[in-house]
């Protein structure tokens, strides 16, 4: 399985991630339908962190000044006088460079619904929109939280000007161009000490982080260092792609990057190391929406036909759950999973099926799949052979985890028997067993 790996020990940001992936293979060219919509670019250096070429990234404005869509090559060491750091920046590991002005703390404060909107008009693939709009929902639920507001009120103060858009679109971007299977990462170093937000001072790491966090696959640890090593973008960034892993998987490397951050620390290297090969076991892991409706008056003929008749429009799975809605109403949940491109099909179908008025789009982006393929078990019952259809599960690696029969088949031949259908279930998943 081709797999990711991030070594969390000095934390993650956004422009972290963005210089990591380029280095470690990232196309730059992928990063132009952001620089087609905003009004930005990213200026990506070559830099010096003790002794490591390291990769780094930062989004500026862009003027139209003539080449300043160049990217060259300098050395951290060789241009001290123009290479400064900034350490009250809401992002923690900015670049102040001359004669280029920093997209970060420049443009409106946005609400969410301001910023979805945003990345919709961006003319996106469907799984980085909806992987971009999942991240940033992500930190809207945060700002919520710690706010204790809704979300569409929401105003994001550190995360919704245009860097933040360049860099959470920019990472779906080059996450797309790697093509990886799986993401990982290991424990996020957070920092330490305090750090300087639009309410005041906080203590390492921020609210947003933590909030982040608790819904978050993967875990956090403190220090090495008092500094904002962990922001809310790189966190919520991770929590859209990334699963924990205590260490580093097993790999066999053919790609390493390292992204610089801002912070210069005077005994360690300030880089987020991300490592590119094929890993071990694992499931495939695919693009998708989940889409939601209430339902309070549907009648059981409509629910009954749902699963087909969304089937018949691209939807993977439909589940519907009983529940209570306002006024004690007995009602049903109805959850379709669906591939991204599309999820617009099939809430119209939803809609016109069941006359619900309104629709949501889950956070989910993607989920993990087996390799299935059918095979027929034969079986003799007193002399007569009958056919059952066994579904076998596996990894990528071809290692069979499950065998299921195929209920209806069984259910014909317990008919037809006498057998208990469960018996013929074990039967048959025992005969195709025997034949690996």
């Amino acid at each position: 399985m081709r797999t990711l790996a991030f070594d969390g020990r000095m934390g993650a940001s956004g422009d972290m991630l963005l210089a990591a992936l380029l280095a470690a293979g990232a196309d730059r060219n992928a990063l132009a339908p952001v620089e087609d919509a905003l009004d930005v670019r990213y200026e990506v250096d070559r830099v010096d962190e003790h002794g490591i070429a390291a990769t780094a990234v930062r989004v500026v404005l862009d003027d139209g000044s003539e080449g300043a869509h160049d990217h060259t090559d300098h050395d951290r060491g060789s241009h001290a006088s123009g290479h400064s750091h900034t350490h009250d920046d809401s992002d923690g590991h900015s670049h102040t460079h001359d004669g280029a002005t920093p997209a970060e703390g420049h443009g409106p404060y946005r609400t969410y619904a301001e910023v979805v909107g945003i990345v919709e008009s961006m003319d996106l693939p469907a799984s980085v929109e909806s992987d971009a709009i999942a991240t940033f929902r992500r930190l809207g639920e945060a700002e919520s939280s710690v706010h204790d507001t809704d979300l569409d009120s929401t105003t994001f103060h550190e995360v919704g000007a245009d860097d933040a858009i360049a860099d959470v679109v920019g990472v779906a971007l080059l996450l797309e161009d790697l093509g990886v299977d799986r993401i990982v990462t290991t424990p996020l170093a957070t920092g330490g000490g305090t750090a300087s937000m639009a309410h005041g001072e906080y203590p390492v790491p921020a609210p947003a982080v933590v909030e982040i966090a608790a819904d978050a696959e993967w875990s956090l640890r403190g220090g090495p260092v008092d500094a904002e090593l962990l922001t809310p973008t790189g966190a919520a960034i991770l929590a859209q792609f990334a699963v924990g892993v205590e260490s580093l998987p097993a790999l066999d490397v053919d790609a390493v990057g390292y992204g610089a951050g801002g912070y210069d620390f005077p005994d360690r290297p300030n880089a987020l190391r991300a490592l590119v090969g094929d890993g071990g076991r694992g499931l495939n892991r695919e693009s998708i929406t989940v889409l939601e409706t209430n339902l309070d008056d549907a009648a059981p003929e409509v629910l009954g036909d749902l699963q087909r008749s969304l089937t018949d429009v691209g939807a993977r799975d439909v589940t519907i759950l009983p529940t209570t809605m306002k006024k004690s109403r007995p009602g049903h949940l109805v959850k379709v999973i669906v591939e991204p491109d599309d999820a617009d099909r099939v809430a119209r179908r939803l809609a016109v099926e069941t006359g619900t008025l309104g629709i949501r789009e889950h956070g989910a982006g993607h989920r993990w799949v087996a390799d299935r393929e059918f095979r027929t078990a034969e079986l003799d019952v007193d002399g007569e052979t009958y056919e059952v259809a066994v579904k076998v599960a596996s990894d990528q690696d071809g290692e069979i985890y499950d065998y299921s029969a195929e209920y209806d088949d069984a259910a014909e031949v317990a008919e037809a028997t006498g057998l208990p259908v469960r018996e013929v279930l074990r039967r048959a998943e025992a005969a195709v067993r025997e034949l690996e």
